[in-house]
């Protein structure tokens, strides 16, 4: 039980860092909030010290930031009403809830790059008889591209290989040679390793992570791994679209609390600092997907709503709310349809 305050609790604060952002741009641009709500169903709580009721809601799981004429022609001659501002007004709001996934995945990262380092893909060995170790490279070097992708984390080496498996690979290196710095090119076949049951270079880095030097680090390699989160997460959603990757790896909020629940059982024993560094880790990912997910130009979505806001824009012609708002409850039924299919297959997963 308490794994699952715990999981709610991580949820729903991800989902409310989205929704202050919506609350932020809307104050700014002067569009009355009717409603900023924790959680969703009937209210437990709430309080309205001016125009805007902030409330507290029975079942732990997302919010909502609710505007003025958000999802119909009602208030539309209202001044502070969301359907009588610019597209581009409209859109800042829109695209805030996104930014603010964003930035509280940067700020997990300079949590997390200040307590445990980095993983860089600095080589302390290349291993004899693989293809690293053949093609010349040494320990010593820096790998900082593969394939024209930059590197910053070694990480990523494991990801390309995972995808690209017996597939040739461009690989960059830096290397320290006579006080001067050389950039050396390498084309590498992985090789398939019976022991570890995965294509392999051959290469080593030095085990952990290493701390970073100094706030300029700090807040690059905390930017770099908010990066990395996000690029995944698009990697992820092309990998679907292709085919290589099927539905049943989809993850929904059943499994990611299963998730995140598995996170406390195993790192409990360590301390509570391990079990916040461990959820921080979940929280970057999970913001950065969320923030990622709402991007898409699907109905409903803030990315569908962003859409709408540049056809108005660009076209300078007001767009039919009410056709509008049926595209966006047709997108929000599918989406429901989606989740229900995804939650079965959790629950499948647990199960099984």
């Amino acid at each position: 039980m308490t794994n699952i305050i715990v999981a709610l609790l991580l949820f729903s604060f991800i989902v409310f860092f989205h929704e202050f952002g919506h609350f932020l741009a809307a104050r700014a641009m002067r569009v009355r909030v009717l409603e900023f709500a924790l959680g969703m169903g009937p209210r437990l709580f709430s309080v309205q010290p001016k125009e805007t009721v902030y409330s507290v809601r029975a079942l732990p799981i997302g919010g909502f930031c609710s505007m003025l004429g958000e999802d119909s022609e009602e208030e539309e001659s209202a001044e502070d009403s969301l359907n009588q501002k610019s597209p581009w007004a409209r859109l800042f709001i829109v695209v805030a809830g996104p930014l603010f996934n964003f930035l509280l995945a940067f700020f997990l990262a300079i949590f997390i790059v200040a307590a445990v380092g980095v993983d860089r893909p600095a080589l302390v060995a290349v291993t004899d008889g693989y293809p690293a170790a053949e093609a010349g490279i040494r320990a010593g070097d820096l790998i900082t591209e593969i394939n024209g992708r930059h590197i910053v984390f070694f990480r990523e080496i494991t990801d390309l290989l995972y995808f690209n498996q017996n597939e040739a690979v461009d690989v960059t290196v830096q290397r320290q040679a006579g006080g001067e710095e050389q950039e050396l090119s390498f084309r590498l076949v992985p090789q398939y390793s019976e022991e570890y049951q995965s294509y392999m270079l051959g290469i080593q880095v030095q085990g952990g992570r290493q701390a970073v030097r100094g706030t300029a680090e700090l807040v690059y390699y905390a930017a770099q791994e908010t990066h990395y989160a996000v690029s995944s997460t698009i990697r992820g959603l092309l990998l679907l679209i292709k085919g290589r990757v099927s539905t049943g790896e989809l993850t929904g909020p059943v499994g990611i609390i299963g998730a995140i629940g598995e996170t406390v059982d195993e790192t409990r024993q360590y301390g509570l600092f391990a079990v916040l560094l461990n959820l921080a880790g979940l929280g970057l990912i999970l913001s950065a997907n969320l923030g990622v997910m709402n991007l898409l130009p699907i109905p409903a979505l803030d990315g569908g709503r962003l859409v709408f806001c540049l056809i108005e824009g660009i076209s300078r012609r007001s767009l039919n709310r009410k056709v509008e708002g049926y595209i966006h409850l047709a997108g929000f039924v599918l989406l429901m349809a989606l989740m229900v299919f995804v939650m079965f297959n959790d629950i499948g997963r647990l199960t099984g």
